[in-house]
């Protein structure tokens, strides 16, 4: 009978998730940080048995003192690697034997898909290993990135390809990983959108949150281990998150698909190039683009300084093809 099938199905998901629970939460620890505004809560992840621990920039920011909380209840001191504004990502290390350290293991956040069921672990508002599920609501969007180097007054350098979750973030839950039904991280839990807060303004689940995609991760942590920073492709340009037909017809655009050039730096790579305001971007290096957020995602996960970028542009009627030589985004401003 259909109610008898469902109930087999429904128990079947809880042992899974129990199971996953099980071994997840082995590998995730809670992060105590001594700041000069008190005692803040985050939480992180053990990535190998040398001790290197991924959490947020914003988690440690003005640490004075780190201590790791394992899951058994173990404590260690945690110094910081590496920090990355942009992305929000920073590396932990601690010292502390292998066999107390329980490596999580990456997935491939390209395969993610939308509906697809995650659970985040975390320790929101100090309540240590908390679990809570939902789906991936959305792929690669667009968050500010925490760099002051400005574009111009109106413009600060944003970061692409983060996976959008329903899943209940809440602070503490920063830092913590986002993972799939294999147990494998496809993002680091990083920020929320609400209009909800507590009375110590902390902002509250809305059931909108983001995760720094685990391939993106992955290319910028090995950096921040061993150089301590992370070296960002730049372009030189801004683009429009949305491009309007309005927008599209003042250029002479037959099409709203691609990433609209609004502003083109002087003297930058897309200036050197040939790039002009109200070009047409539609194609990188033979992959079609449909928006300012996909050239982000591309170039965040795909491209390094120094590389060079085959660009199909449309200018008005005509379509263009033109090499770009990537430079490296300016640092943040002190």
């Amino acid at each position: 009978m259909p109610g008898i099938v469902l109930s087999s199905d429904l128990a079947s998901q809880q042992e899974a998730l129990v199971s996953l629970y099980e071994t997840a939460s082995q590998g995730v620890v809670s992060l105590d940080i001594d700041s000069p505004i008190g005692l803040r809560h985050g939480a992180g992840f053990v990535i190998d048995d040398a001790g290197h621990i991924v959490t947020n920039q914003h988690v440690v920011d003005r640490a004075r003192g780190i201590e790791v909380v394992f899951h058994n209840g173990d404590r260690a001191t945690a110094v910081v690697l590496g920090t990355d504004v942009d992305s929000d990502l920073a590396v932990l290390k601690v010292d502390s034997p292998p066999e107390q350290l329980v490596p999580l293991v990456f997935g491939d956040s390209e395969q993610v898909r939308v509906g697809q069921l995650v659970i985040a672990i975390g320790n929101p508002f100090g309540l240590e290993g908390s679990m809570s599920t939902g789906v991936v609501s959305n792929l690669a969007r667009t968050l500010p990135g925490l760099n002051s180097a400005q574009l111009n007054e109106e413009n600060i350098f944003a970061v692409g390809d983060l996976i959008q979750t329903d899943a209940a973030i809440n602070p503490g839950n920063s830092g913590g990983p986002l993972l799939n039904m294999y147990g494998e991280v496809i993002g680091v839990n990083r920020a929320i959108r609400t209009l909800y807060y507590n009375q110590d303004n902390q902002a509250l689940s809305s059931g909108v949150g983001f995760a720094i995609s685990a391939n993106v991760v992955q290319r910028i942590v090995p950096s921040l281990i061993e150089k301590g920073y992370y070296e960002y492709p730049f372009m030189g340009m801004t683009s429009l998150t949305d491009l309007t037909l309005a927008i599209a017809e003042g250029s002479g655009l037959q099409h709203t698909r691609g990433a609209y050039v609004r502003q083109v730096l002087s003297d930058g790579p897309a200036e050197q190039a040939g790039l002009a305001e109200g070009d047409l971007i539609t194609r990188v290096n033979g992959k079609d683009i449909s928006t300012s957020t996909e050239l982000a995602a591309y170039l965040l996960s795909h491209t390094s300084p120094g590389d060079v970028l085959k660009l199909t542009v449309l200018r008005a009627d005509q379509q263009l093809e033109i090499e770009l030589t990537l430079g490296a985004r300016p640092a943040a401003a002190p």
